[in-house]
């Protein structure tokens, strides 16, 4: 038994040895931006990024991280580290993002370049090889971008993969493999997967229907005829409306003057609408014609697809509108297991971050209590001054009255 365990203890050990991890940031001091660079790309205006742990959280320490502190801005910082292809591993990207500020427009995604990025000069249209992460904007887009870059193109994927959308911390992980499938998982929960060729528009399609094929002048995909048989009933046809028979001429209408009095007109009860035979089903039927396939001479496979030769910088390049966003705990690495585990405590983040925020909340509902209780108290006081005013009022006037007397 000790010798199994043993065993398993220097597997483990020697997994971790082959791992490589090509970035890691937990954004742990406030001097992390000596090895971040922001862009100066002119014509943007960026924010900055601050150093903390937002205003709720569940260890103060290590749950800081970089969050964006002025609205309406662009962000665009990036960090670049030893260069590495991803051929014949896994490539596992992950984060966390936390949008304590409760968003309502703005990217939480990174992305990844290769090594002729000028970080200096960083900005929307810089190509990268892959863009991961969350966009909110209003209630229509709230969803997980899997964009990667293929022949010079930027291709995203074909799915709906769904983001959250609330203010706690949330680990986002992408792993694409040497097999050409991918999953996306958000907390440690698989939430989309499947084949790269798949679900991007990678290569042009397999099959395109055949030029030269045509519907056959006789088929018929018709599934019901009319019944040759039947005929409109002769009191089939009665107007759609009829003059209101309850409706009387006016007694002061003027033929002369307003012309000659029609009654208002109604919907006819007994109108039927436009008769239609009924329908046989169609003996000659044939079904709906499929148009025919064809290999299409355009597609060429590629076994290749995941495989990114080249990638030595991550950056944020975002805009928000409401700022407040926290990112940390950056990881690019070939071990699965590894970003697994380093994603195993967000949930006792997670319910750090409510057990805070629930406090905090009651404080200010207390204190918004208080406050609504002060001006209700302030009302009330004013009503009362003005009511002894009226009543002084009233006493100097039936004085007055007296003494006119």
């Amino acid at each position: 038994m000790c010798y199994k365990i043993l065993i398993l203890a220097l597997l483990a050990i020697v997994g971790l040895i082959n791992a490589n991890i090509y970035l890691e940031e937990k954004f742990e001091n406030e001097n992390w931006d000596d090895t971040w660079i922001y862009s100066k790309h002119p014509g943007k205006e960026f924010g900055k990024f601050t150093h903390t742990a937002g205003s709720f959280f569940n260890d103060a320490e290590a749950d800081k991280g970089i969050q964006t502190s002025q609205d309406a801005r662009f962000y665009a910082v990036s960090k670049q580290f030893d260069a590495f292809s991803n051929e014949d591993k896994p490539l596992v990207v992950q984060f966390s993002v936390k949008h304590e500020q409760n968003i309502d427009c703005g990217g939480g995604y990174v992305k990844l370049f290769d090594c002729s990025l000028d970080q200096t000069d960083m900005h929307g249209e810089s190509p990268y090889e892959i863009m991961f992460g969350p966009d909110i904007c209003g209630p229509g887009t709230k969803k997980v971008h899997v964009i990667f870059s293929y022949k010079g193109k930027n291709h995203l994927i074909n799915k709906d993969v769904r983001c959250k959308d609330d203010v706690y911390t949330h680990f986002y992980t992408l792993i694409v493999r040497p097999d050409n499938t991918y999953e996306v998982l958000i907390d440690n929960e698989k939430v989309e997967s499947g084949n790269l060729e798949d679900d991007w528009d990678f290569l042009a399609p397999k099959k395109i229907k055949d030029p030269n094929a045509k519907k056959p002048e006789d088929w018929d995909d018709k599934p019901t005829i009319p019944d040759p048989d039947d005929k409109k009933p002769e009191d089939w046809d009665k107007p759609e409306h009829v003059p209101d028979p309850d409706a009387t001429k006016p007694e002061d209408w003027d033929d002369e003057m307003d012309g000659e009095w029609e009654p208002p007109m109604v919907d006819n009860p007994e109108y039927k609408g436009e008769w239609q035979p009924k329908q046989l089903d169609n003996p000659n039927y044939k079904g709906a014609w499929e148009h025919p396939e064809i290999d299409n001479p355009e597609y060429v496979p590629d076994n290749k697809l995941y495989l990114r030769n080249e990638i030595c910088k991550l950056g944020f390049d975002l805009w928000q509108v409401k700022s407040g966003t926290i990112f940390d705990n950056v990881l690019i690495t070939d071990d699965i297991e590894l970003a697994h585990n380093a994603a195993a405590e967000v949930k006792n983040t997670q319910a750090g971050e409510k057990k805070m925020k629930e406090l905090q909340d009651e404080v200010q509902r207390k204190k918004d209590e208080e406050e609504a209780k002060k001006i209700s108290d302030k009302d009330d006081d004013e009503e009362d001054d003005d009511d002894d005013e009226k009543d002084e009022s009233k006493q100097d006037k039936d004085l007055n009255d007296h003494d006119e007397l």
